[in-house]
């Protein structure tokens, strides 16, 4: 038998389609199409990765006849889940939906220790504004931690599956959106709570130690919630992730991806307005973080030269000098959706 004959087989007496088989080897339905029709043959790690898929030494997948062994189970298509996750999607996106929310809760949790070590933990020497920034950065060195390996894990996912066949059902859809509404309903009732508490403490003693802990503790479990509602939700748009290729890969990485031409024009017209995008976005938060240090450091000159140290101190910790990257950030959404707006109406 041929290469041909014995992939047909191993697909056909496994149940497993095209598709399938495309995911598993992170290449495109065409290309297993153009294997099976003789018009393109597979690389060397395509052949040993098909190999370890059906069982099989490369010299009888290639030149020997594995129409007389009996079938062995793919494990792949063993596995537990949806019937056709054949790639491990589903894990995937769930570990994601975990990994993502717990950093950006870990980076903001960072502040809950600041107020209760400066005012309630005695420090020798007076260095509780020392070890409050050292709390900080802890919390945010925690957080990226936890960010940058699952963004890695996420392309690295990508690049290996860069086409995922829908396979989520409408109870499943139904499922995680109902997850989303008790997460985002939850989340938002902690910030409240925590705003609440810091609110009620407001002009007490204890509103720089326990008002400031809890404020920051009801805004990171909060936010926890929210972030991990809305990506449990967006894990069963397939459609969206097939389309999300384009915003974290580079336009060198899409032009080597397995796919169509037509998918691979519309990834690198994406792409490239990704790129745009991004370097508006880059130039909006550069300066956003110029003005919020130019902002923080002058209120700490200015309150310095005619109060005491602790008065500077106070003012420079509760003015508003983080609103430029809030502005910022809103400001990269709106370019952001402008120009994907603007950039799909002229394709």
């Amino acid at each position: 038998m041929s290469f041909r004959d014995n992939l047909q087989h191993q697909r056909a007496t496994r149940n497993m389609t095209q598709e399938q088989l495309a995911m598993l080897l992170g290449v495109s339905r065409q290309s297993v199409t153009k294997w099976e029709a003789e018009k393109a043959s597979p690389e060397m790690d395509k052949l040993l990765a098909i190999c370890d898929i059906f069982g099989c030494t490369l010299d009888d997948l290639v030149r020997g006849d594995l129409g007389t062994r009996p079938v062995e189970p793919c494990p792949q298509m063993a596995q537990t889940g949806p019937v056709h996750d054949v790639c491990g999607y589903d894990e995937h996106a769930r570990r994601f939906a975990l990994q993502v929310p717990t950093g950006v809760a870990l980076c903001i949790a960072g502040f809950i220790p600041s107020g209760l070590l400066a005012n309630v933990v005695l420090v020798p020497g007076g260095q509780t504004g020392i070890l409050s920034v050292v709390c900080l950065f802890v919390g945010v060195l925690a957080g990226l931690a936890l960010l940058i390996p699952a963004s890695m894990g996420r392309i690295a996912f990508q690049k290996a599956h860069p086409y995922v066949q829908d396979f989520y059902t409408e109870k499943d859809r139904a499922r995680a959106r109902r997850t989303m509404s008790v997460c985002l309903v939850a989340g938002i009732g902690l910030v409240l709570l925590g705003l609440l508490a810091y609110m009620l403490l407001d002009g007490t003693a204890h509103e720089d130690t326990w008002g400031t802990a809890a404020l920051f503790s009801g805004i990171s479990a909060g936010v926890w919630l929210i972030i991990h509602g809305g990506m449990t939700l967006g894990r069963t748009n397939i459609a969206g992730y097939n389309k999300e290729i384009a915003e974290n890969l580079e336009l060198d990485d899409i032009e080597g991806l397995d796919v169509d031409e037509a998918q691979r024009t519309r990834l690198l017209a994406e792409g490239r307005m990704n790129r745009r995008a991004g370097v508006v976005c880059g130039v909006i938060m550069l300066a956003a973080t110029i003005a919020s240090l130019i902002w923080l450091f002058l209120g700490v000159l200015l309150a310095g030269g005619n109060v005491s140290d602790h008065v500077a101190w106070s003012v420079a910790a509760h003015q508003p000098f983080w609103l430029p990257w809030a502005i910022g950030g809103i400001l990269c959404g709106i370019v952001s959706l402008l120009m994907r707006e603007f950039g799909s109406r002229n394709d």
